[in-house]
């Protein structure tokens, strides 16, 4: 027989007990507390606690309010409840540092995503990045075309990707074959080859029976743009005029010019030949055989002079597509170009342009990743920045921080290695 105090105490600590655990709630701890004493280090057991829930410890980079990264970036510890219904986890493979995820921090970028507090943080905040690729590692019940160990890459933009795991629905992702692909790969192709591809099919009335006999030319040849518009025009057949920055010394400007050759560029020069004048109309004029070869396309991310230039080369009835404005410069447009030349000035958001054809821009990327299976689409130079689950907030917004600054080697991307 049980005292009634017995009883009453029993029934106390049953009343005391969570109905289900999460990360950091007293069951947590005083379930782990005799794992930790009898195993060095508590890792192995703790995780196999956590799982036997299906909790999952994530981390992710937010902001709250606006302004340089190192400054707004924080750094978000959270768990993540099993997927129900439509739901899917992922974990992080590689996601891209783009100049328009910091300047969406800064609040410069026409797209924002919302603040919210989904995450549990203390104030409402977005999650940074909107490129990657990330692994399918749980998925709720009512999961269709989804297992776990599929890729996957963002359906849309402000879905927030600098994260060690995130929990979506469904809908919002595309799934990948990985066959023959790298992370790096999958997780670059959604922003930088879907805008060269779109601009160079979408923007001039191409006459593919002269393969080989008309031009395209663009500024910002060595970005992830210029990179990619290169290789897809030269599977298209239509040579490319290529438009580089000057290098600190010569040397650097002609190994940056010998890359992009080897890449597949038609011509390559520097702005400060672009810039040159007389010289340089004559070297357009040789090139083209005397404009028999017209150049019917330019690409612009530059703006200013630079952009003036290019639009000057383009053939009668041509058309310049603005994607960008890293000099911070207005595009001009001298009136003679406008009437005696009849040149169309358009501009090109991939952003915008993803989300009002999503079958249209998955379409897209399944034809960039079938070139990159055949060997015909190169991957872009890369700075990897390692993100281990240890990795402290002032480093990783450091790093993000180091996109903005000077030459860079290779593009920055966060590789995830839990």
């Amino acid at each position: 027989m049980f005292s009634r105090g017995a009883l009453r105490t029993a029934a106390n600590r049953v009343r005391s007990v969570p109905a289900a655990p999460f990360l950091g709630s007293p069951l947590t701890r005083t379930c782990l507390e005799p794992t930790r004493r009898a195993v060095a280090g508590q890792s192995i057991e703790a995780r196999r606690f956590v799982s036997a829930y299906g909790y999952q410890q994530a981390k992710a980079l937010v902001y709250s309010q606006y302004g340089e990264p190192k400054d707004v970036l924080k750094l978000h510890k959270h768990s993540i409840a099993p997927p129900h219904g439509s739901q899917v986890t992922l974990r992080l493979l590689t996601a891209p540092l783009n100049p328009a995820d910091i300047n969406q921090i800064q609040g410069v970028y026409p797209s924002k995503p919302p603040f919210d507090s989904t995450l549990g943080t203390g104030e409402p905040s977005a999650v940074a990045g909107n490129e990657g690729a990330f692994e399918v590692i749980a998925t709720g019940s009512d999961v269709k075309n989804l297992k776990k160990g599929d890729w996957v890459i963002m359906k849309r933009t402000g879905q927030g990707t600098w994260r060690t795991h995130a929990q979506m629905e469904e809908s919002k992702l595309i799934k990948v074959d990985k066959e023959g692909l790298t992370p790096l790969q999958v997780g670059t192709v959604s922003v930088n080859p879907v805008t060269a591809y779109r601009m160079i099919k979408d923007f001039c009335n191409w006459d593919w029976l002269r393969a080989g006999e008309e031009w395209l030319i663009q500024n910002g040849a060595n970005s992830g743009v210029g990179r990619a518009a290169i290789q897809l025009a030269r599977e298209w057949g239509i040579k490319t005029l290529n438009v580089v920055r000057d290098r600190p010394t010569p040397e650097e400007t002609e190994a940056l010019k010998k890359d992009l050759y080897e890449l597949g560029a038609t011509a390559v020069v520097s702005e400060s030949e672009l810039l040159s004048g007389g010289s340089f109309k004559e070297y357009v004029n040789e090139l083209t055989r005397k404009g028999k070869e017209p150049i019917r396309l330019g690409l612009n991310c530059v703006g200013g002079k630079n952009a003036t230039a290019l639009a000057k080369t383009l053939a009668p009835g041509s058309q310049l597509v603005t994607y960008g404005a890293m000099s911070k410069q207005p595009v001009a447009l001298p009136s003679g170009l406008l009437i005696f030349k009849d040149l169309v000035f358009s501009g090109f958001w991939v952003s915008k342009w993803g989300d009002k054809h999503p079958e249209l821009k998955e379409d897209t990327i399944n034809d960039v990743l079938r070139l990159t299976r055949a060997g015909k689409f190169k991957d872009i130079p890369v700075q990897e920045v390692k993100w281990t689950f240890d990795k402290g907030e002032t480093e990783l917004a450091e790093e993000v921080n180091g996109t903005l600054g000077g030459f860079r080697s290779g593009k920055g991307v966060f590789v995830y290695e839990e």
